[in-house]
């Protein structure tokens, strides 16, 4: 099998992204990967010699001299403009443009996958471009209307994997519940059961699906949404996916109590579930962040090809101090590689 070609962007060159993606791709266990970086190389070298002098020679950072870069060209003021530790029109504006290149070559067929750094959505959008996020660039350009937001981690306590799908994004929390619709759930469950099944070999399972109101409405008495239609959209749901056991609607106090166990290693048969889909951004992330901080990984599922970013932001506040932690860098490479090998697999198999 050929190694799978990944294409790693340096996110906001204001933010820890140069430095984390310059750690990880140094560390001995990527030592065999395929990847090209894709940044403006100037203020990458600019960086690296920064950051070499405020890190002890005994840390590992690659020198941009010995790796594959895809310099993108930058105009003089916005590399003035560019202030580490301070997000801004001018660090907006490149790295929207690294993104742009390394979407652009991967559809392509340059690249296989693409490993993202975090930017910073303000300063995107105080470079007039319109995004919630990374994401939403990805599908757009992708020509892509279903897409998801997963995140998985892998224990380092218990070696469980954590999966969790999120059915609503960026959006305000007064919006949510306008938001949910059985066709979205629909296409957040049929992604969720596809990307089990060619990302991770799970031809069946069990499934987490939490409700929307404390203790999932109470039977109407905290929220109708369950009664009126989540209820009877779940049981429809389990009769178009008999193979997966669907679990739900689980109170969302309570849905994370398996997992926890099964992440900390506090029970010795947790039963949690293979996958968890959480309705909205906290009710998701907060226990994802809570028990995989430095380790989860964001993949967006239902592109035509493999994505994954850390699941930090840019840290503005300690860019450029050199104290900044690779692993889940480190982890987002090793995991669009693993996704690579497995939809190539799956696409050998099928033919």
């Amino acid at each position: 099998m050929n190694k799978p070609r990944l294409v790693i962007t340096l996110g906001d060159p204001a933010g820890i992204g140069t430095e984390v993606v310059l750690k990880a791709v140094r560390d001995r266990s990527l030592a065999a990967y395929d990847f090209t970086l894709v940044g403006n190389l100037d203020l990458l070298i600019d960086r690296y010699q920064q950051l070499r002098q405020q890190i002890p020679s005994t840390v590992e950072l690659a020198n941009p001299t010995d790796l594959n870069i895809i310099d993108v060209p930058l105009d003089q003021n916005i590399k003035n403009g560019i202030k580490i530790g301070q997000g801004n029109s001018a660090s907006g504006k490149a790295s929207f443009a690294y993104l742009d290149l390394a979407i652009d070559r991967t559809l392509a067929g340059d690249f296989d996958a693409i490993v993202t750094a975090p930017i910073a959505k303000s300063a995107w959008l105080a470079a007039g471009h319109h995004f919630p996020g990374q994401t939403e660039l990805l599908a757009l350009k992708a020509n892509i209307d279903c897409f998801g937001m997963l995140f998985v981690g892998v224990s380092p306590h218990t070696g469980w994997t954590l999966r969790t799908l999120l059915a609503t994004t960026h959006i305000p929390l007064d919006r949510i519940s306008q938001a949910l619709t059985p066709a979205l759930l629909n296409l957040k469950l049929g992604l969720l059961v596809e990307c089990l099944q060619a990302d991770f070999g799970l031809q069946s399972g069990t499934i987490a699906i939490a409700g929307l109101n404390p203790h999932s409405g109470e039977g109407g008495q905290l929220g109708r949404e369950e009664v009126d239609w989540m209820d009877g959209w779940l049981e429809t749901a389990r009769d178009i996916y008999p193979q997966y056991k669907l679990l739900g609607l689980l109170p969302p106090d309570t849905m994370w109590v398996k997992p926890g166990q099964a992440w900390f290693g506090t029970h010795p048969q947790p039963q949690a579930a293979d996958a968890y889909l959480a309705l909205y951004h906290d009710q998701g992330l907060i226990p994802v962040k809570l028990m995989a901080f430095d380790r989860a990984i964001n993949t967006t599922i239902g592109l035509p090809f493999v994505r994954t970013s850390p699941d930090h932001g840019t840290a503005f506040d300690i860019a450029g101090l050199g104290i900044a932690d690779a692993h889940s860098m480190v982890e987002a490479i090793k995991l669009a590689a693993e996704l690579v090998d497995a939809r190539s697999i799956l696409k050998t198999l099928r033919n």
